[in-house]
């Protein structure tokens, strides 16, 4: 199991083992002590490659539509999450755990609709067609088990994918995502 202790969520929400990139597009909570879902979605700029800025830049609304023709359809869009895990295992976060992050739009989970107001976003960079990596798996586990310990409430059964909270409009983190293998980590 890895250790967490290093890992033990700070009480302004920061992660320790994450690299800080604040991002102007979050808000408060309705209640911040309301934080009960793990919602994992994939991340890929431009669409299927890996690497580089543009992800951070598109969380912090800095991306320059000139670099990539898909750039201008999202250059207008206000998102984030609260952290991304990029291919090598790194842990990026963008907002605080206490904040909402504007990650799952549209979206309901076991009945109630408006999953950022309860949820925690986390991306991988991938594909839903790309296996994601050894690295990304561990850095997964070590932040969901600490985020755990701080929200309890955030049980295995209330960890789940953006393609089942908006299944008709979102297919992330998609087939390739060994939900067994990681949830069973979480043991």
């Amino acid at each position: 199991m890895p250790d967490t202790v290093s890992g033990v969520i700070d009480e302004q929400g920061w992660y320790p083992r994450a690299r800080r990139v604040p991002s102007p597009h979050f808000d408060a909570r309705p209640d911040k002590e309301d934080v009960s879902l793990l919602v994992v979605h994939n991340i890929s700029l431009p669409p299927g490659q890996f690497g580089g800025g543009y992800i951070e830049d598109f969380f912090l609304g800095k991306l320059d539509s000139a670099i990539h023709p898909f750039f201008h359809v999202i250059k207008d869009m206000r998102v984030s999450a609260h952290c991304l895990i990029r291919r090598d295992g790194e842990v990026v976060q963008f907002v605080p755990f206490h904040a909402r992050a504007w990650h799952a739009g549209m979206s309901s989970f076991a009945g109630r609709a408006r999953c950022n107001d309860y949820s925690i976003g986390i991306e991988l960079e991938g594909t839903d067609y790309v296996a994601y990596t050894e690295a990304q798996y561990q850095s997964l586990q070590c932040l969901t088990l600490s985020l755990q310990a701080r929200y309890p409430a955030m049980t295995r059964e209330r960890i789940t994918g953006h393609q089942y909270i908006a299944p008709l409009r979102k297919s992330d983190p998609g087939l390739v995502f060994d939900w067994r293998r990681f949830k069973n980590s979480l043991s």
